[in-house]
Formats: C-alpha cells, structure tokens, sequence
C-alpha cells in the first residue's frame, strides 16, 4: 500500500508546471465543451450537430491528455521528442478547429440574421458571413498546416513544399465532389431568393412542401411539413429545380391560393355564388382556417368541359406553413355546405345522354 502510495506521489512530481496547465486547461476545456459551443452558435440545447461537434472537442482534448501522460510516465526517453511533436501537433488541431468555430459564430452572431424557425429565434448566416467564414477557416487551417509541416520537421522548402503539393493534388482531384455545392451554396444565399425560415415547393419526383431549415456550405437542409421529417439536398441539385418560393409572395394581400370544384350544368350560377359566399363567410369564423379574411370572396368559371362546369375559388393567406391544413379545412367545409344546399361536388356523368342519342339513331334509321 505505502509503495504504490510512494509511486503516485513520484508521478505526481515528475509533471512540471507546464503539464499541470496543459492538463487543466485540456480537462476545463472537455467538461464545458457542450457549454462553449452553445455559447459560440447561441443555438437552442438540440440544435443539429452540436453533439457531434462536441463529442470530437473531448476526444482532442482526452488525446492531447492522454498523449502527455504517456510522454510524461511511461515513454522512453530516447523517443520523447517525437511524441512532444505529437502532443504539439493534436494541440494544433485542436485549437485551430475551435478558432474556426468561433470565427463562425462571431461572425453568424454579429453580421447574420435573426430569424424565427419553428418558434424558435436563431441567427442565420447570409452570404457575406458565408463568405467570411469561408476565408477565416481558410486562413486559420493554411497557418495550422504550415505549423504542423514544421512541427513534423519538414523544415526545409523542399520538404514543406511537396507536403503542400501532395495535399493540393488531392483536393484539386476531389474539387469536383465538393466545390460546386459550395459556390452553388453562396450563390443561394447571396439570391436572397431561399432564405431559413422560409415554405418552398419543388418537384424531386414527388412534389415536395418544406420549410428551408439551414443552408449549410455544402447541402440544404429542408423540413417536410407534411410529413414533419428533414430532408438533406446537394445545394447544386437544389438549384436545378424550379423551385416555389411561397414565403416571398408579390402581394400584401398575401399568397393567392385557389381550390378547383365540377359542379353539373344543372346548377344555376347564383346557387354556386350561395355556396361559395357561405363557405367563404364560415371560414372567416374558423380559428382552424388561416385566410385573410378582410378582403372579398373571388371565384369564376374556370373551364365549361362535356360533363360539368369547372368553378375556381380564390382565397389569400398569409400562414404559408399552414397551406395544407387551410386546404384542408376548406374543403371539408365545403364539402359540408354543400351537401346541406343539396349541390353535387361529384362530375356528373354523361353516359345516359350517349344512349339516348343512340337510341335517336336508330329510330330514324328504323323509320
């Protein structure tokens, strides 16, 4: 008991006061991680990524302690240059990876835009904060690589120089994978015509209805509201389709949305006008129907087809998040109305009308 007492007070005394500060530092930095990332981003506690990001600042930090424990009590001593060279080069790392996220978040929180997702307000970044960022993490990581190369003891320009020229290589090879999702990324952002917070509409096979989440440098991601999932698109494949910006309407009545109803030629016009002005007038009551309700009723015939008239009705909203819903209620008070009105929504058929020409025919052939 006393000796392995004596053998921890020794390996106490073997750290100096460079190791103390370096393990204390390392072990601040790994308990508050999550608390300075949160500070950095000032995202809410779930917000994408933040616990991956945390999880790699721990394991830099448990490595770069790690690392120093074995340097200090068990490595030979012939070999403790090159692990000092290690410690050095994780520290490195290290810090350049957390002064690149603090860059982001100085410049996301300073020169971004607040907006207000899902009830939730967070800065977002925008084109010039993109760009910036871009530059910064450029910089900060040319300073990191050219310290790591000395580090490593490619002192001479030679020896530096094909280091660089190896990792140029292999990034001008691999330009093609992530280079167009970036510039097709700033070119998003810098539209203004796609930006967080707002609904969108655009066809990938299927129709899809989302809200633009983040605009990250390489994807989008997008929240499926009908489906309430995320979805992750390449930012150059978002720019391919046409995409419906419905947040960004031309009107201060808001957006222009229509439903589409066949009523039979049996119906007169003004008892079509009695319904739609019904419907019209018991949404304006509803709390679950999100129309402008201050503005009038617009509806019309649409198309005069074989079987049926084709009536449109207009409505404005402002609530482009609540479109499906709207839609929704709407139709199903339409539906209602008109059943208690005595009006077929169904396209009436026309078959008995073919029989009886039919039926014409052949009598005048018979006579």
């Amino acid at each position: 008991m006393d000796n392995s007492v004596d053998k921890t007070i020794e390996y106490i005394n073997q750290v100096d006061a460079f190791g103390y500060l370096l393990i204390g530092v390392n072990l601040l930095l790994l308990i508050f991680a999550k608390v300075i990332l949160k500070a950095v981003y000032h995202q809410p506690e779930k917000a994408d990524n933040i616990s991956r990001k945390v999880m790699i600042f721990r394991a830099l930090n448990l490595l770069i302690i790690l690392a120093y424990g074995y340097f200090r009590f068990f490595q030979d001593k012939q070999n403790k240059d090159f692990l000092i060279h290690i410690i050095a080069v994780l520290a490195v790392i290290y810090f350049s990876y957390l002064a690149m996220h603090i860059a982001h978040g100085f410049l996301v929180r300073y020169y971004g835009k607040e907006r207000e997702i899902n009830g939730v307000k967070r800065f977002s970044s925008t084109y010039q904060t993109r760009l910036l960022s871009i530059f910064t993490s450029l910089f900060i990581a040319v300073i990191a690589l050219i310290s790591i190369i000395r580090l490593l003891g490619f002192d001479s320009v030679l020896e530096a120089g094909g280091v660089i020229g190896i990792i140029g290589v292999f990034l001008a090879l691999t330009s093609s994978i992530w280079a167009p999702d970036i510039f097709h990324g700033l070119i998003i952002l810098n539209s203004d015509m796609l930006t967080e917070g707002d609904v969108i509409q655009f066809n990938d096979s299927d129709t899809v209805y989302g809200l633009v989440y983040k605009t990250k440098v390489f994807h989008t991601v997008i929240l499926n509201i009908p489906n309430n999932h995320r979805i992750m698109i390449r930012n150059s494949k978002l720019r391919d389709f046409t995409v419906h910006n419905l947040s960004k309407f031309a009107s201060a009545r808001g957006l222009r949305e229509s439903l589409t109803f066949k009523i039979s030629y049996d119906t007169s016009i003004e008892a079509v006008e009695d319904l739609f002005s019904s419907v019209y007038d018991a949404a304006k009551t509803d709390n679950g129907i999100f129309i402008e309700p201050q503005y009038d009723i617009e509806f019309g015939v649409k198309e005069t087809g074989d079987h049926a008239v084709e009536w449109i009705f207009y409505y404005f909203t402002k609530e482009v998040d609540k479109l499906l819903l709207t839609k929704q209620r709407l139709l199903q008070l339409m539906l209602k109305t008109s059943i208690e009105k005595g009006i077929s929504l169904s396209t009436p058929i026309t078959i008995s009308n073919v029989n009886d020409v039919s039926e014409m025919v052949r009598n005048n052939v018979t006579d």
